[in-house]
């Protein structure tokens, strides 16, 4: 149990090694979820207990075959197995039967129990790549999420800097005598509220890390370092080619869910043909082969002595319709004339053997209504998956079509916040340079310098959130994610 508690360790201590050495991007994130989700590998092993379902009702087809052998030591009054005899004695028997039976026609209902499985396991492979595009999204958006994350905790770094000279020249000017005490407390004020803002963005970017963790099933305290590529060289279609209604037609024949639910709805219409099957009558061929063995140590054999009198069996004959007793003559038990042995095991398996084989006709009239329930049954669970699908088709359209509302709205915002930081940067530069030569208040300065860090912040914000819109429009087109 120790080297167990060792080896176990040494091997989370090597994966953690490997992990630490590595930069995440999202092409090696996204895969590495999709291999170790608990969703996704719980879904795989549902798809391969569909495959097995598969492979057994194909096995179905052919005959089956089995093997019956017992033995068993008898005593007291029984049956001898061979002879049918009566007897007393204690006796070993044994007994050997080959048995086989194969359908021969039953109106295709095993042949559409197979075709139904087959769909099955299609669809729980589909739902594989279901949960795995589920996945792959979520991941892809925490991986966004963390360089968002980064990115704002770059800005306020940038901020705390900025601040600290500020107040670095200013105390130099308040110590002169040149300003007011205020001027200085103000700035260390704001120093300490961006302190706080780097603080907090610092603690973003670490519970970002720990949700992508989650995703991809990696220990929450292993070392993790992502790959930070500028959000500018990130690829993006152009808008014209992500119109919704040509995104949604693609979709339909990609996105793995409408896969599964093709895959169903054709899998209940093959039960649905089973269940109706399986209401005529079916025919099928049995066949068998068996032998019995007697063993005993031996077996006295008695001369049959006739006294002359006879016992009335209850019985009467009519005789010139005259009734008469008929009665059996009495036979005792005589001395021993020799003893009975039983033959050798290879001459009983041959003189006992016996063999069998038919034809047999199952006939359903009346079983509770179980039949007819089952197909009634078949018939609307394929009504329940058609609404299902139109559902989860008019479902995936709603989603495209609000992305691509989204997308636009994103892009916009987009646009208007590159308009925002460059008037906020000029408005800040000239605010800077008459707080250079005493023209602006401290507070001035600083509510200049906070409108700046806010436009910056929004920026990034809606930079990273158009692309995450964008990449989320060609995910449904098919083209997967890529950054």
């Amino acid at each position: 149990m120790r080297l167990i508690i060792l080896l176990t360790g040494f091997a989370l201590t090597i994966q953690n090694i490997a992990l630490a050495q590595q930069k995440w991007n999202l092409k090696t994130i996204v895969e590495y979820a999709m291999a170790n989700n608990l969703g996704v590998r719980q879904s795989e092993v549902q798809a391969k207990i569909s495959g097995l379902t598969y492979k057994q009702s194909r096995l179905s087809q052919y005959p089956n075959l089995t093997f019956n052998g017992n033995t068993s030591v008898n005593n007291g009054n029984n049956q001898d197995p061979v002879t049918f005899a009566r007897i007393n004695q204690t006796f070993l028997t044994a007994g050997m039967q080959l048995q086989t039976s194969a359908d021969l026609f039953n109106f295709y209902s095993k042949r559409n129990t197979i075709l139904a499985n087959e769909w099955e396991l299609k669809a729980a492979v589909a739902n594989v790549g279901k949960i795995k595009n589920d996945i792959a999204l979520s991941a892809a958006n925490a991986y966004l999420q963390i360089l968002l994350a980064l990115e704002q905790q770059k800005i306020t770094l940038v901020q705390v800097g900025q601040t600290t000279e500020q107040l670095r020249v200013t105390r130099i000017q308040v110590d002169a005598g040149a300003l007011p005490e205020l001027n200085a407390l103000q700035l260390e004020a704001q120093l300490a509220l961006d302190s706080v803002n780097y603080i907090t963005a610092k603690g973003n970017v670490t519970q970002a890390v720990l949700n992508l963790k989650a995703f991809m099933n990696i220990e929450a305290d292993a070392v993790f370092e992502v790959d930070v590529p500028p959000v500018e060289s990130i690829p993006i279609e152009p808008m014209a080619d992500l119109q919704p209604d040509n995104v949604y037609q693609l979709a339909l024949s990609n996105q793995p869910l409408q896969q599964y639910n093709l895959f169903r709805l054709n899998a209940a219409a093959k039960n649905k043909a089973a269940a109706k099957g399986a209401m005529y009558p079916s025919f099928s061929i049995f066949g068998g082969i068996g032998t019995n063995y007697l063993a005993f140590t031996k077996r006295p054999m008695y001369a049959q002595v006739f006294p002359g009198t006879f016992t009335p069996t209850g019985l009467k004959v009519n005789v010139n319709n005259t009734l008469y007793d008929v009665t059996q003559p009495d036979v005792a038990r005589g001395n021993v004339i020799g003893y009975i042995r039983p033959n050798a095991f290879a001459s009983q398996f041959t003189d006992n053997l016996n063999q069998s084989v038919g034809l047999g006709l199952s006939v359903p009239i009346f079983n509770g209504g179980n039949l007819r329930t089952n197909y009634e049954r078949a018939k609307l669970n394929i009504n329940s998956l058609e609404l299902q699908r139109n559902q989860d088709d008019q479902k995936l359209k709603q989603d495209i079509y609000s992305a691509h509302n989204a997308a636009v709205i994103a892009l916009e915002k987009f646009n208007a916040s590159i308009k925002s930081v460059s008037s906020s940067e000029q408005t800040f530069t000239f605010a800077d340079k008459r707080f250079g030569v005493g023209m602006l208040s401290t507070f001035d300065l600083i509510t200049s310098q906070n409108n700046l860090l806010r436009a910056r912040l929004e920026y990034t914000i809606n930079q990273f959130d158009y692309v995450f819109k964008m990449k989320v429009l060609e995910f449904y087109k098919g083209q997967g994610l890529k950054l």
